[in-house]
């Protein structure tokens, strides 16, 4: 077979005409393709990965670049069998921005794959990444685009490489103006703060949060989605932590998530992270209130699919358990009693008891207006209205001992059932 003669051939102008070639063949198939393997099969492999160090060759260096590029895409375990990921990250280091771009797609493809990323990262491939995206003035946007995402491919995975290391990089090109290059940025951030405490600290003390709190109003999901779950990341049940998103105007942002043209999934990835805010601290919750989530919350839990009902409702809950006496009044004025009702027969016991929990701390508070007023617990009466009682009635059944209990001392308290 010549093209594989060629390959095999110590003639310079031979090489390079075999590998052109064999490099249209591949970008021809696109996809695993039996004359792909057969290719493979024929021993393509070996000359490629020599042909990535002929220094004095740069053209061969690219075409060499680029079949493999193609192989890695569907078959990156290759490159890592007949060490081509050490040669590629050298190829990052070249002087010829497209031989040095082409190493970068390949070593994208292979780290890609999660199976190889602690490979690639053994390989020494992300401080010549980090240089580029710290020192190049000249890099172009498509070179750009392919670093970040194969940044982000690095960082995906445990532990995630040292924020110490990647901290200038990913604060740098935070601020960039390319939907695509931020996307991958805020993923990478994503990817690092569910590393190890240290990493999680370095993001809060590096100073990103005001810039990522921002991210939540930007018009392309790529970008506020990953952004959300850092932040969701990043609250912790921390007092500090939180109240440092609210300083930085997160509570506005997210009720425009909640009310905007968001996507189902988004708006879960939302309410995820309300409850992650007003669950513990009541001065937080306070403030949750005062930025008008609740009515939107109450809204969505009444008129919204199903299955994303359960975390709307935890929300709600979690709100009634941090406010004040007043607050939980303006709850009830804005009909949260009802979508706590609707999911006691619901099948998971999380959503139940955080129903229970929510009606419970609404029942005392009608205790304390009844004893104002020597009347009757109003609530007690909307619950029945939004057919409670029977739910929670029906819960004494339950196979769970702690729903029941909770089921059991709500009636024994405020509707004296013995």
């Amino acid at each position: 077979m010549s093209l594989l003669d060629d390959l095999d051939s110590d003639e310079r102008s031979r090489q390079l005409c075999s590998a052109i070639k064999i490099n249209y063949i591949l970008r021809k198939l696109g996809t695993v393709d039996l004359d792909a393997e057969d290719l493979i099969q024929y021993g393509i492999m070996y000359p490629l990965v020599r042909f990535l160090g002929a220094e004095d060759f740069p053209e061969l260096n690219y075409h060499a670049a680029c079949c493999l590029t193609s192989i890695a895409a569907y078959r990156p375990d290759l490159l890592v069998a007949h060490d081509a990921v050490r040669r590629l990250v050298r190829l990052l280091d070249s002087n010829r921005n497209y031989v040095r771009d082409q190493a970068i797609w390949a070593i994208c493809n292979i780290a890609g794959q999660p199976t190889h990323r602690d490979f690639v990262l053994a390989s020494g491939a992300l401080i010549p990444l980090l240089n580029l995206l710290t020192q190049s003035k000249d890099i172009n946007l498509s070179t750009l685009r392919l670093a970040t995402l194969t940044l982000c491919h690095l960082c995906r995975g445990m532990p995630p490489p040292y924020f110490e290391e990647m901290g200038h990089a990913l604060e740098r090109h935070l601020n960039s103006n390319d939907d695509e290059v931020l996307g991958n940025v805020c993923v990478a951030i994503m990817y690092v703060c569910k590393g190890s405490e240290d990493e999680f600290l370095g993001v809060i003390e590096s100073e990103f949060v005001p810039k990522l709190v921002e991210l939540l109003r930007h018009p392309s999901p790529a970008v506020f989605v990953p952004v959300l779950i850092t932040i969701t990341t990043l609250v912790r049940n921390d007092h500090d932590q939180i109240q440092v998103m609210i300083d930085c105007g997160a509570l506005p942002s997210l009720c425009n998530l909640l009310t905007g043209g968001s996507d189902i999934y988004i708006k879960k990835a939302t309410f995820v992270t309300i409850s992650s805010i007003t669950a513990y601290f009541q001065e937080q919750t306070q403030l949750a209130v005062e930025a008008n989530l609740v009515p939107s919350l109450v809204y969505l839990a009444q008129n919204t699919e199903p299955y994303i009902k359960n975390d709307i409702v935890c929300a709600i809950s979690n709100v009634t358990l941090g406010v004040s006496h007043d607050q939980i009044k303006y709850l009830v004025d804005q009909g949260c009693i009802k979508p706590l009702c609707d999911l006691l027969v619901c099948p998971d016991m999380r959503t139940i008891s955080a129903c229970l929990n929510g009606l419970e701390r609404i029942l005392i508070v009608g205790e304390e207006e009844k004893k104002k007023a020597e009347d009757v617990n109003s609530y007690c009466k909307l619950i029945e209205d939004a057919e409670g009682l029977e739910k929670i009635e029906s819960l004494q059944q339950h196979g769970s001992n702690e729903i029941y209990e909770k089921a059991l001392k709500i009636l024994n308290t405020y509707w004296a059932v013995i």
